[in-house]
This record gives C-alpha cells, sequence and structure tokens, in this order.
C-alpha cells in the first residue's frame, strides 16, 4: 500500500539551524496495517506523517501509494485519498460552518465541486446513519454550527469526516492528544472500531505507550529521524511498557521519555 524508501527531510537546510528530521527512512504498511508510532519528542513521527501526505518537499527518497509513485505530488492532491485527523480538534472541521455543511464537504473529497446544492435530502439521510454510530446525538443537531461542539465531539466528527469517503491511508496524529483522559478513551474506541470495520490501513502517531501497544497490528518507534523498532503480530501483542523502554534504550534511544508516554 504505502512504500516509503530512504526518506531524507531537512529543516533550514544550509542554516546554522539546520535539522535533519528524517534519516533514511525505508517503511513499507501493507494494505489493512494498524501501525502506531511511537518515539520521543523531535524523533520525526509527525513528520514522517507529513512527509506522506506532501505537506513539503522531501530532499531525498521516494514515496508511492498503491503502487503510484506520489513523491512530487502536491498536498492537496494527496488529498483525495489520505484521510487525516490531527491533534488540535479545531482543525479538522469549519467552526462556522454546520455540522451537515462540513460533513457534505467531506462527502466530496476527491471529487469534481460544482454548483450544485450543498446538501441534498439523500446526504441529510446518510449524514444522520453515520452519526447516530457516534452516539452523541449529533444526527439531531445537523444544522447547528459546528463551533457550539465539545472538543471530543468535533474530534469523533473529524474521525467521520476523514472516513466517510473510504481512504486509502488514514493519517492519526496524536489525535488524542489534547483530550481528557474520558473523552480520549471514547475517541479510541471509536478509532478502533472504524478501522476495524472499514479494514483501514492505519498510521497513528502516539505518545501513549499503552496505546501504541493496546491497539493496531504492528508498532513502529522512531529514535532522531530513524526507524529503530518494527514488531508485529506476537512480538507485538506481548509487549509491555517496560519492555519498550528497555527496547528503546537498547537500540540506541537515549532522550528522556515524557510522562505521558507512560500513561495509560
Amino acid at each position: 500500500m504505502i512504500r516509503a524508501r530512504h526518506v531524507t527531510k531537512f529543516f533550514n537546510r544550509g542554516e546554522v539551524n539546520e535539522v535533519l528530521a528524517l534519516r533514511e527512512v525505508s517503511l513499507t504498511v501493507n494494505e489493512g496495517d494498524f501501525i502506531t508510532v511511537i518515539g520521543s519528542n523531535g524523533a520525526g513521527k509527525s513528520t514522517f506523517l507529513n512527509a506522506l501526505a506532501g505537506v513539503f518537499p522531501i530532499e531525498e527518497g521516494s514515496i508511492s501509494v498503491a503502487d503510484q509513485d506520489v513523491t512530487t505530488w502536491p498536498e492537496h492532491r494527496r488529498a483525495a485519498f489520505l484521510g487525516r485527523v490531527f491533534q488540535d480538534p479545531l482543525l479538522g472541521t469549519c467552526p462556522h460552518a454546520t455540522i451537515e455543511q462540513n460533513l457534505a464537504l467531506a462527502s466530496r473529497r476527491g471529487k469534481r465541486r460544482g454548483l450544485k446544492r450543498g446538501v441534498r435530502k439523500a446526504d441529510r439521510a446518510l449524514f444522520r446513519e453515520k452519526l447516530s454510530m457516534l452516539g452523541l446525538g449529533l444526527e439531531d443537531r445537523l444544522t447547528d454550527a459546528t463551533g457550539l461542539l465539545s472538543g471530543g465531539q468535533r474530534q469523533a466528527m473529524t474521525m467521520l469526516m476523514a472516513t466517510l469517503v473510504r481512504p486509502k491511508v488514514l493519517l492519526l496524529d496524536e489525535h488524542t492528544a489534547a483530550l481528557d483522559p474520558k473523552t480520549a478513551v471514547q475517541i479510541m474506541q471509536l478509532t478502533d472500531e472504524l478501522v476495524r470495520s472499514e479494514r483501514l490501513t492505519t498510521l497513528m502517531v502516539t505518545h501513549n505507550m499503552a496505546q501504541a501497544i493496546e491497539y493496531g497490528n504492528r508498532l513502529v518507534m522512531f529514535h532522531q529521524g530513524r526507524v529503530i523498532l518494527d514488531v508485529s503480530g506476537e512480538e507485538k501483542a506481548g509487549l509491555g511498557i517496560q519492555d519498550l523502554l528497555e527496547r528503546f534504550h537498547e537500540l540506541g534511544g537515549d532522550g528522556c521519555v515524557s510522562d505521558r508516554a507512560l500513561l495509560g
């Protein structure tokens, strides 16, 4: 599904504050993989997701999706087949548009947008059906401005918007980090349900080691712009937080791990 080969990314190259954010990263993501991505601060996790999404050009290497080379494609072109959910719940929706208007925009991802009516009767029926699955009562608030929703409600809606048109790849960038613990658990349960039911190929960046162990079929650890660990199957299922910490230090990790990485 995804083949990243020798991906290298510099920031401020040639300047005194030059940063080598990705160091020849090679990673193959198989169709249906749910990969949790962990690592210390500045390890390159989010940078790698942004490279896949085309947020910036890479200096070296190549990226292909579904056997198509997208290395030189701009972000808006890749957005046709990528679903993304960010850490900040405010980034995934337009606050001044209604719930149904946001969903209507999401339903047209990758399609031509003309001057037809924005929300049709058939759209509303579909939106009510999908929103009812969230269990938040949003199916009865289609004409409410999205800005009136809580952070958790907006993040749940963003998850729905990102998967309304089935993406080839779903990218989740610490999408529960800004939520309170109870809401974070709810969003992770929703995430797992959507990924499983739609069999979505997913990469999820998280600082939370407990999340990284509990969810997904594969775990990848970044450190200093490199992949230093890639485990799956029974090996991943048998991991504990202490095991991960020991592997991190064995493989060259020499930074401190934040408290939120240890919290379950």
